[in-house]
């Protein structure tokens, strides 16, 4: 090394460990404690380099701790401001508990069955598609989701507002109670709220629902519109001032309002029965599902916050449901069911025959429906043409005819697609539906 670097090291006038000719540190001659040589650092290069490194790599090192703790600290208030968005509905809770010995037992484990409740409310923010009554509200749409112990499967049965059934007597918001009636379905949700419909749902069907979901109008707007709109297919164009939707015919994409538009409608779409609309709203969340699917919304963060904050928004649960852990949880149990065995259908029924406009089941085919369900036995569905059933041409109240014996039509279908049960030696039985994998312009 240069003498100046050796030098300027040592105490002043020092000539030990140096040579008089060249100023240049004799090799072996390196002990004294008074001389500070050069080459103290030759593992890591000259002194004024390897400072430099030490102080990069030391900043290099808070800064990354820096962004470590700040990534953490925005997922932690997403995480918080996601599970802040859901509402918990602890009244149904308490009711339930109350009349926890007339619920049905749970039969199969780990399968588990949903009721998920569309509100009309036209409260606050909804008070754009009608009056407030009050601030009375009915479930609009009525499902019931069974999600297959093993995940491979979910089937998601539609229950007609206006089907006639026992509803029990229950505590109205005010503390009152109602009678025991035989009344329309939608009356329950009315009358005692989400507690209410589920013990009526339960008694109907045997089935034990272990979860309840109530959305409301913006937020499956809201939805819609983070998964980049939902595609549908219209055979006609469509003029509907009150549902406020406008659009021509074919293939095309809804946003979030033409959609909440296009599950509503009912008399400017098809043949104005409530039937086709409930086909129209399974047909719908079918095509939801498989956008949120093929689209990789579940695996693509960026993607998936905006979904998640609106479903979050818009969603009223059971104390089960009521966190994002228990939401991601549900989710990730489904995310790799084919969307083909999504499927959707609607409670055989007909008809009531005291009243056309109201519906009432069709037995055996409703009882061996939930008998299905309760026993996480498959079903299957067909497409509504394929069933041999009524094609739907009577468009006025009641459309009885379009109504005409779902469960007899699904009794043609059965002879001839019957397919062999997994389970056991009896056939699956197959229903007027449609899964989430099918083009909605081929329907």
């Amino acid at each position: 090394m240069d003498a100046d670097v050796s030098d300027s090291a040592g105490p002043p006038g020092d000539s030990e460990g140096s040579t008089p000719d060249t100023g240049t540190s004799r090799a072996g001659e390196d002990s004294d404690p008074g001389t500070s040589r050069a080459g103290d650092d030759s593992d890591t290069g000259p002194v004024p380099d390897g400072g430099h490194n030490r102080h990069w790599l030391r900043w290099t090192a808070l800064g990354a701790s820096f962004l470590v703790l700040v990534a953490a600290g925005v997922g932690a208030w997403l995480y918080r401001k996601l599970d802040g968005n859901i509402r918990t509905d602890t009244s149904a809770a308490a009711e339930l508990r109350v009349y926890e010995r007339e619920r049905p037992a749970t039969v199969v484990r780990n399968a588990e069955n949903i009721l998920l409740i569309g509100s009309d409310s036209r409260a606050g923010d909804n008070r754009a598609y009608g009056r407030d009554d009050g601030g009375s509200q009915r479930s609009d749409t009525t499902i019931l989701l069974h999600l297959a112990a093993n995940r491979q499967s979910v089937t998601a049965m539609s229950l007609p507002r206006d089907l006639m059934v026992e509803i029990p007597a229950c505590h109205k918001a005010d503390g009152t109670v109602t009678k025991k009636q035989f009344a329309q379905f939608n009356w329950a949700f009315e009358f005692g709220g989400t507690a209410c419909a589920i013990r009526t749902v339960e008694k109907l069907t045997g089935i034990r629902i272990d979860h309840q979901m109530v959305v409301d109008f913006n937020g499956f707007k809201d939805m819609v519109d983070a998964v980049g709109g939902v595609e549908v297919c219209l055979k006609k164009p469509v003029d509907d001032p009150d549902a406020h939707l406008k659009l021509p015919g074919g293939r095309q994409k809804l946003d979030g309002e033409q959609a909440l538009g296009y599950v509503r409608a009912r008399k400017s779409i098809g043949n104005g029965s409530d039937t086709e609309r409930m086909d129209r709203q399974q047909q719908f969340l079918g095509a939801l599902v498989n956008k949120v699917q093929s689209n990789g919304v579940l695996l693509n963060p960026t993607r998936l916050y905006p979904v998640l904050d609106a479903a979050t928004k818009s969603l009223t649960t059971d104390p089960g449901l009521d966190s994002l852990k228990d939401l991601y949880d549900l989710v990730r149990g489904l995310r790799d069911v084919p969307t083909d065995r999504v499927q959707f259908l609607t409670v055989p029924r007909k008809p009531y025959t005291a009243d056309p406009n109201r519906d009432e089941l069709v037995q055996p085919d409703a009882d061996q429906l939930f008998e299905r369900l309760r026993a996480d036995a498959p079903v299957a569905v067909v497409p509504a043409d394929r069933t041999g059933g009524d094609d739907g041409k009577s468009a006025d109240k009641g459309d009885k005819d379009a109504r005409r014996g779902q469960g007899a039509a699904a009794r043609e279908s059965n002879a001839a697609t019957d397919t062999p049960d997994a389970a056991g030696p009896n056939p699956t039985p197959t229903y007027s539906g449609n899964n989430a994998a099918a083009d909605p312009c081929e329907r």
